[in-house]
């Protein structure tokens, strides 16, 4: 249990919590909320011990492991894989472990650390980081790459496995889902749901806040305030508080109103004096309450455009792609003032490319593209920030655009999205990512679009940004098209989805849910055709050679191949194979097998006489005999498991 009683915590002359009280029971999923630099990354430090409170105390287990994931990735020149493996410390321990006893022939040592090996599940240690992989989005000829050849984000991404691949009992997230796509971000929900230790989490993603947490700790005004529920219950919860807290400030406001005119009325007066001094006193013990506060400071709207013909921009049978490379091919598409439509598919399957080429940034490689000569577009690349200047100012970027407009209605449109006071005449160059990304969608909401095309506009915003480019979207006037891993923004704004996936851009009928639920069983479908294809190669006796030349697709990696493909919203369609039975027989057959010789082997080793100086080369033999049955046992229990999961119910 995690005990916080009567926590002070002051940073930089500036104090952070007063009086902080609550505990975190174990296993509880906790969601910590408020302001930029309100003591988030604070409380991580306490928790972790690298931080001494000024006053009270924060006591945990002191046997408990914790997990946080580093916000920087060296480049490294070591495999993606090995580095997520480094995450289990005590894996990594006992390995060099083992080495050194059998280089120093330490027998009882080895029986010693090989069972330990095998209680922490070092067997089957590389199947489960390959699993973190895939599911963050890597595939398994990216596993092999160094950590060096990824960019940041993947860098990032690799990070974050590591941390999941600790066996921790506290694990600490800072905005996980940064870097992430949708199905991703889906894969990490089923994940830390299944998580089985205390989880604290720092997150701008309200709907992953709210499929994951069930509990929140919210900063504010120095004060740490702990609400049951997930994100929207918080919500709703700190609004009721709210509302309370201002009536009652309203109410007290009026009693002390009344108070000091009574006091300034008849203080000078003789007859009255005692009683004024009495007024006095009652104010001076009068608990303060606080008005009501309000975090965000950003509201604005998009100006509504110049005009809207329709189509604005129209796409018939058209091939995208780059380099020669087909991506997509047969896309037809006409964006009018009324389309409202999110992009969905796999990580890689072409979203970004789709926009690309409806912006123009991209050639086609066939087909048709119609741009009105009305049209202007306002396009919020992944990467737009990159495309600010850096040495000039939010005022002196946004001067640029705005030819003849007066500089206050500038300074005033700025304000909208928290530029003021000296911000606003600050060079960016050492803005933060949330400042950089407000400007740069500052900058396109000025100039006045009729149609948006945003790919991942809410990196790096946080929660009360996001909340207000939602309200703006829903009030836009022009045609939206958006890839966003912002379900709630996806969900608040979009009439319609496209599926990109497997080569085409087709429309999805169903909902958010439903798309969660075709991505389950499209990596499902996934698994086992890499399953089935590495018993092939197997098979065949290709083994390596076969692995190294032609990397096997993984539940991340690109889109199905036609044999897989979904169709329409449903699931995607898998034979039955007609030796499925046959093959779980054989399988659950090799499984008992081996288990009934591991269990010999035990016994055999649990023989005290084994472990003298002169039987030591059958103790060597036997633990190499065992090290391999375990490893052959884990193949066969992925085996049993593809068979079963082959066969019908």
């Amino acid at each position: 249990m995690i005990t916080v009683s009567n926590l002070v915590v002051s940073r930089d002359g500036r104090e952070l919590y007063r009086d902080a009280n609550f505990m975190l029971h174990p296993g509880w999923k906790v969601g910590l909320t408020g302001a930029n630099g309100s003591g988030k990354s604070t409380f991580f430090a306490l928790l972790q011990g690298d931080l001494t409170p000024d006053a009270g105390r924060l006591d945990r287990p002191a046997v408990w492991t914790v997990a946080h994931m580093a916000q920087e990735v060296s480049a490294l020149a070591r495999s993606a894989l090995d580095y997520v493996l480094d995450g289990d410390a005590e894996l990594r321990s006992i390995e060099a472990q083992l080495a050194a006893a059998e280089r120093e022939e330490r027998y009882e040592d080895l029986a010693n650390l090989y069972q330990r090996y095998e209680e922490i599940g070092g067997y089957t240690a590389i199947s489960r980081a390959a699993k973190l992989l895939a599911g963050l989005g890597f595939s398994e000829a990216e596993q092999q790459k160094n950590v060096a050849d990824f960019s940041g984000g993947w860098r990032m991404r690799i990070n974050l496995a590591q941390t999941l691949m600790c066996r921790s009992d506290l694990l600490l997230l800072d905005e996980p889902t940064n870097h992430l796509d949708l199905d991703a971000i889906l894969w990490l929900e089923d994940w830390l749901r299944a998580y089985p230790g205390t989880l604290v989490m720092v997150s701008h993603d309200r709907d992953f806040l709210d499929a994951v947490v069930e509990h929140v700790l919210h900063v504010e005004q120095a004060t740490i305030t702990h609400y049951r529920g997930n994100y929207s219950a918080f919500e709703r919860m700190r609004a009721e508080r709210l509302a309370q807290q201002q009536q009652a400030f309203e109410k007290q406001q009026t009693e002390v109103a009344h108070l000091n005119k009574y006091i300034d009325r008849f203080r000078a007066q003789a007859t009255k004096a005692r009683q004024a001094q009495s007024r006095i006193k009652a104010l001076e013990r009068m608990t303060m309450i606080a008005p009501a506060h309000v975090d965000s400071q950003f509201s604005f709207r998009f100006r509504e455009p110049a005009r809207l013909p329709s189509p604005l921009i129209r796409m018939d049978e058209v091939d995208c792609g780059y380099s020669g490379r087909r991506i997509l091919q047969q896309v037809n598409l006409s964006l009018t003032p009324d389309t409202r439509l999110g992009l969905l598919g796999p990580n890689g399957a072409g979203k970004s490319t789709l926009i690309k080429t409806l912006v123009g940034e991209l050639a086609m490689l066939a087909g048709e593209r119609t741009v009105s000569d009305h049209t202007v577009v306002g396009y919020f690349a992944q990467h737009q920030v990159d495309h600010l200047d850096l040495k000039a100012s939010p005022l002196l970027q946004l001067t640029r655009i705005a030819g003849r407009t007066d500089e206050l209605t500038l300074r005033k449109f700025l304000g909208s999205f928290g530029f003021g006071g000296e911000r606003i005449d600050t060079s960016c160059e050492n803005f933060s990512g949330g400042e950089k990304a407000r400007l740069a969608l500052a900058l396109i909401v000025w100039q006045r679009p009729n149609v948006l095309l945003l790919d991942e506009p809410t990196n790096h915003l946080d929660l009360e940004m996001r909340h207000a480019l939602t309200l703006a979207l829903q009030e836009y006037q022009g045609a939206l098209v958006v890839v966003s891993h912002e379900r709630h923004l996806l969900r608040a704004c979009c009439d319609d989805f496209l599926l990109v996936v497997d080569g085409h851009a087709t429309p999805f009928a169903g909902d958010l849910e439903d798309y969660a639920e075709w991505l389950r069983q499209w990596r499902a479908a996934l698994e086992k055709d890499a399953t089935a294809a590495r018993k092939a190669e197997g098979k065949k006796g290709e083994g390596k050679k076969a692995a190294a030349s032609e990397p096997v697709a993984t539940a991340a990696a690109t889109p199905a191949s036609p044999a897989t493909a979904p169709a329409g919203k449903g699931a995607p369609g898998v034979k039955i194979n007609k030796e499925a039975q046959k093959a779980l027989a054989k399988a659950e057959k090799k499984l008992a097998e081996l288990q009934a010789r591991q269990q010999a082997l035990e016994a055999r080793l649990g023989d005290s006489a084994l472990y003298e100086s002169a039987r030591r080369h059958d103790l060597e033999k036997l633990l190499q005999e065992k090290a391999a049955i375990d490893v052959e046992l884990v193949a066969a229990e992925e085996a049993w498991l593809a068979a079963s999961e082959a066969c019908p119910e």
